[in-house]
This record gives structure tokens, C-alpha cells and sequence, in this order.
């Protein structure tokens, strides 16, 4: 016997929400009658956007790039964040090579070294 094939569909919604708490809460709120109707007649679940489950650190909030690269995946991928600041914490981060190589050979040929990056508290591009 032929299975029949079972229709899925994922549907994400940026920065649509959830929360029980309906004060200040823009999407509890609003008429939502198709949304309503979608979550009265079809399964469906919630899922985690931020820290460890999506490869960031501790409770750090993700982003649309950062839901949309493990949705993709199918797993969690940690984020480059997450990556330098365990490679910090274990030394692996200063045993480098392409950044040792690069730092010996500014130190060996007088040579200056520029770094550049974003400094903020925004955690998922840039970090203080």
C-alpha cells in the first residue's frame, strides 16, 4: 500500500511573539482571526530564540539571523560569539595560528597590527 503524502508547512514569523501576558502586548491584543483560526485547527509549537538553543551564550537574545541559520540547519550551530568567548575562556583563542603567525611576524618585522570590530552590548554582532 501507497502512503499518502502528508502536506507540512512551516511558516516563521518575524518578531511575532509570544507571552501570556497580555498588557503591552501588541499581538495578544490585535485582531488576529486567520492566526486564531491556524492555531484552533493545526498543530503546532513554540520554539526557543535565544541563548544556548540557538548557540549563544547563556540567556543572550538571538536575532532573525541567528533563528533562520539553525532553522536551516536543523540543529544548533554555535554562533561566533559564543565560539571566541569559550576560545577566550579555554586559551585556545590566543594559541591561534593564523593570529599568533600574524602578531610574530608584526613583532619580528616591526610591522603594526590593526584590528578592527564592532563594540556594543548587543551580544549576537558585536560584544563589549
Amino acid at each position: 500500500m501507497i502512503a499518502k503524502k502528508q502536506t507540512k508547512l512551516l511558516i516563521i514569523l518575524d518578531g511575532w511573539g509570544h507571552s501570556d501576558v497580555v498588557e503591552n502586548n501588541a499581538i495578544a491584543q490585535a485582531e488576529t482571526p486567520i492566526w486564531d483560526k491556524l492555531n484552533e485547527q493545526f498543530p503546532h509549537s513554540l520554539i526557543s530564540t535565544s541563548g544556548k538553543e540557538v548557540g549563544l551564550p547563556g540567556e543572550q537574545m538571538g536575532n532573525s539571523e541567528v533563528g533562520h541559520l539553525n532553522l536551516g540547519a536543523g540543529r544548533v550551530v554555535k554562533q561566533d560569539f559564543t565560539r571566541i568567548h569559550n576560545e577566550i575562556g579555554n586559551g585556545d583563542f590566543f594559541r591561534n595560528p593564523i593570529l599568533r603567525n600574524s602578531l610574530d611576524y608584526a613583532n619580528d618585522n616591526n610591522k603594526a597590527v590593526h584590528i578592527m570590530g564592532l563594540l556594543s552590548d548587543g551580544g549576537v554582532h558585536s560584544h563589549e
